[in-house]
């Protein structure tokens, strides 16, 4: 089975090939530099960025996995969450693709995508396990507890992990995207040079807020000049990274403890911190949890994670037509073998 997968939820524009569900024949990732100047995300940049991207990078993918349009038994697209015009993007190309070759549509939930992440992750991975879905717009805890049946745990309250990560690079004048500028930074700083708040909320839940944390630097950086920030810039990010880690792992941990699960998946684009597989790692070893990435590629928003839930919920029975709509607020709430998660919060 051949699953063309396509993903513009935010700014890459990402198409991949996959087989039988687990083998990547191409993934294919087109970033978008355009929004390095402003520090973060412009949703129209990303819109019209999409429009000149999406095509070549499909052919491209085809390419790489040698193979003809018609050789493909499904398409599976993003409808949600994400930007919405983004979105909108991504869903009307693959529905014209659809149309003129007569093949079938699977609309997929982009948080699905990040979770069949772990299946191509190259380790045998089997529900139920915990997932952290970490990544510049979504911090979430789930309970896998099959595939396609899924129960969130917990959710962010505000900023998402690496929306801070971003925030804060931006407010320290060192580029974006702030994850891997931080994590770079980071591994010549002291985690211990600054004593930046851990918000944990209700000790025995599993939601998430980073938005003090981000204040907290944001203050702390105003009574500071330019030259001791620069100075210190490398123990300042590792003091900021270190904060946002040990909650993530705590929190991680502990939900599942309460769960029953002997594996976490952590998976998003901050799953490539290298502080974060670190310390999950040491922690998970502690308390008999097997933690597993996927390849940083994977991590990232891609097209082949798509492709990997497209073809599972293909397999069992979803068919999409052309009236799928994009749904830039969807939630993962699916039950197994149907798609239950095109609900907006």
């Amino acid at each position: 089975m051949l699953i063309l997968g396509i993903d513009t939820s935010c700014d890459e524009t990402a198409a991949a090939v996959v087989r039988d569900e687990t083998t990547v024949q191409s993934n294919v990732i087109s970033s978008q530099g355009i929004h390095q100047e402003y520090g973060g995300v412009v949703p129209e940049l990303a819109s019209r960025a999409h429009l000149t991207l999406l095509l070549p990078a499909i052919e491209s993918a085809l390419q790489q996995a040698s193979c003809e349009p018609d050789d493909l038994d499904a398409l599976a697209v993003t409808y949600g969450p994400g930007l919405s015009g983004c979105l909108l993007i991504g869903l009307s190309t693959v529905k014209s693709i659809a149309l003129a070759l007569d093949k079938p549509l699977v609309g997929v939930n982009h948080i699905e995508g990040h979770v069949f992440a772990g299946r191509l992750a190259g380790t045998r991975l089997d529900p139920p396990f915990i997932a952290l879905v970490v990544s510049g717009g979504h911090t979430q805890l789930v309970h896998v507890e099959d595939w396609g049946r899924y129960r969130i745990l917990g959710n962010t309250r505000d900023d998402a992990a690496g929306e801070a990560f971003d925030k804060v690079a931006r407010l320290m004048r060192i580029g974006y995207p702030g994850g891997p500028v931080i994590d770079r930074l980071s591994r010549n700083g002291d985690p211990e040079f600054l004593d930046f708040p851990r918000t944990y909320l209700d000790p025995q839940g599993f939601e998430f807020s980073f938005s003090g944390l981000k204040n907290a630097v944001r203050m702390y950086l105003s009574k500071r000049s330019e030259d001791e920030i620069d100075r210190d810039q490398a123990h300042i990010a590792a003091a900021f990274q270190e904060a946002v880690v040990d909650v993530l792992v705590d929190k991680s941990t502990a939900a599942a403890l309460a769960a029953g699960a002997d594996t976490i998946l952590i998976t998003g684009g901050v799953a490539c911190n290298s502080r974060l597989r670190e310390r999950m790692t040491v922690k998970g070893a502690e308390r008999g949890i097997d933690v597993v990435y996927p390849p940083p590629i994977l991590c990232t928003d891609n097209g082949a994670m798509i492709a990997a839930a497209g073809a599972y919920r293909f397999r069992m029975g979803q068919r999409d037509g052309l009236s799928l709509s994009v749904h830039p607020r969807a939630r993962l709430c699916g039950s197994n073998g149907s798609n239950g998660s095109k609900g907006a919060d």
